[in-house]
C-alpha cells in the first residue's frame, strides 16, 4: 500500500523550525530524499509530514571563513561540494569521501548533512569528517548548540539530535585545510557499492588521525597517533578500537585484516 504522508516546503528558517517543533517525532525532514524515501517505501518509516528544507533561502550555500573554515549548510550536495575549487583544494580528504559515495546521479540529490544524519555506521563523510575535527550546528526553536562529531553519533542510526532539531550546519575548521589525506573503501563489487570497510587518514604536521567506518555501531576516530610511529603500532591501534561484526557482507575477521591493510597503503599515501 502507498504512504500516505502531508508535505510542507518552508521558505523561512523560522518557518522550518517551527513546523519541527510542531510536529515533533512525527515529523521528518526532507533534504535529498535518498535514505528516507527509501525507508518510507521499505516501511521502515512512518512520517506524519515530510519537511522539505530544500527552499529555505540560504541553505544550498557552501560557505567560507579564514576563521571558521568551511560552513556546509543543510540542502548542499555531494556535487555541490566536489564543485567547489576551494573544497578540492583544501580539504582534498573530504573530497575523496564524496568521489566514492554512489553515483554521479545519486551524488546530485543526495546532502551532505543527510549522509551524516542517516548516521549510518558506513557512511562515506563521516571518517573524512571526524579526521578534519568538524563539528555539527544544532539549531532548533529553543536555540543552537555545537556538537564535534566524535561525540554526535550514539549508535547505528542514532545521533545526539533532539526532537525537533535540525542539523542546521557542519562546520569543517580551517586548521585541516591542506593537510594529506587518503581514503580506502571496501566494497562487494566494483563500482558503486556501500562500504564494507573504509579507512580515511590525515597527517598533518606530524600528527596522524584514523577515520574508520563499518567496523564498529558508529564510525571511528583514531587520534593521538604520529606519522613517525611504527607502522605496526598504528595498524595495532585501529585494529584495537574497532568492533566489527559479521553479516551477509563479509565477516568480523576480513574486516579486521582489510583495516590494516588500508592503514598500511594510506600511510605510504600521506608520508
Amino acid at each position: 500500500m502507498a504512504a500516505r504522508f502531508g508535505y510542507r516546503a518552508p521558505r523561512r528558517r523560522e518557518e522550518l523550525l517551527a513546523l519541527l517543533g510542531e510536529y515533533g517525532e512525527r515529523a521528518r525532514v526532507l533534504a535529498g530524499g535518498t535514505d528516507l524515501l527509501g525507508d518510507v517505501r521499505s516501511g521502515l518509516a512512518h512520517p506524519e509530514v515530510m519537511v522539505d528544507l530544500k527552499r529555505v533561502e540560504g541553505y544550498r550555500e557552501l560557505g567560507w571563513s579564514a576563521d571558521d573554515g568551511l560552513l556546509i549548510r543543510p540542502g548542499v550536495t555531494i556535487n555541490d561540494l566536489l564543485g567547489d575549487d576551494r573544497v578540492r583544494a583544501s580539504y582534498p580528504l573530504l573530497a575523496a569521501c564524496a568521489q566514492d559515495l554512489a553515483s554521479h546521479q545519486i551524488r546530485n540529490r543526495a546532502t551532505v548533512i543527510g549522509n551524516v544524519v542517516n548516521a549510518s555506521p558506513c557512511a562515506d563523510l563521516s571518517p573524512a569528517l571526524l579526521c578534519l575535527g568538524a563539528h555539527a550546528v544544532l539549531s532548533s526553536q529553543e536555540g543552537r548548540r555545537e556538537v564535534p562529531f566524535t561525540e554526535f553519533f550514539t549508535g547505528a542510526k542514532r545521533t545526539v539530535l533532539r526532537t525537533g532539531e535540525l542539523l542546521e550546519e557542519v562546520v569543517v575548521p580551517p586548521a585541516g585545510a591542506d593537510a594529506r589525506g587518503s581514503y580506502h573503501k571496501l566494497k562487494r563489487i566494483k563500482g558503486h557499492d556501500l562500504g564494507i570497510v573504509g579507512v580515511a587518514a590525515l597527517a598533518e604536521d606530524g600528527a596522524l588521525r584514523l577515520g574508520i567506518s563499518s567496523c564498529a555501531p558508529t564510525p571511528l576516530l583514531v587520534d593521538g597517533l604520529s606519522t613517525h610511529d611504527p607502522v605496526d603500532e598504528v595498524v595495532a591501534a585501529a585494529r584495537a578500537a574497532i568492533s566489527p561484526i559479521s553479516d551477509v557482507r563479509c565477516t568480523k575477521e576480513y574486516r579486521t585484516h582489510m583495516v590494516g591493510v588500508y592503514v598500511r597503503r594510506a600511510l605510504e599515501e600521506v608520508a
